[in-house]
């Protein structure tokens, strides 16, 4: 597949999630809610985990933000959802070194949806609405 239609691919799957996003709500019961912003853009993530005997057993996301921000967070609710917290917090070390233009496995921890970020990594600007909510998981898991 040539340059050209990869990205195009890329760029509509991260359309696909953010006009149509997973896991987007809110979880009612003792959820864990982890609130993440960017200031300089305005992106806001509430991230709501249900964590049992180490795995995330549910996960949703709510606020504002761009295209790439809320894409990011359907995605990764996608990714994380039935995970040991440690394989989680994994895929969230790949995703920023994926950010930060380095060579990644995406097949490793199963990305899948997520690979098609890796063009944010040219847009230093944009890599922030990218990461913020895997900072949100990392922050809830150090409080879990």
């Amino acid at each position: 597949m040539s340059f050209n239609n990869l990205d195009t691919l890329y760029r509509q799957v991260i359309m696909d999630h953010y006009k149509h996003p997973r896991n987007r709500g809110h979880l009612e019961d003792d959820s864990l809610t982890i609130e993440m912003n960017n200031p300089t853009c305005g992106d806001r993530i509430l991230l709501h985990l249900n964590v049992e005997a180490s795995i995330v057993t549910d996960v949703k996301f709510s606020g504002e933000g761009c295209s790439i921000s809320l894409a990011s967070a359907s995605m990764m609710t996608q990714a994380i959802k039935g995970k040991k917290i440690e394989d989680a917090l994994e895929m969230s070390k790949l995703f920023s070194e994926m950010m930060l233009g380095n060579e990644v496995d995406p097949d490793r921890f199963g990305l899948e949806d997520i690979e098609a970020l890796q063009g944010v990594s040219n847009f230093p600007a944009r890599i922030k609405c990218a990461t913020l909510p895997w900072k949100a998981l990392e922050k809830g898991m150090e409080n879990e």
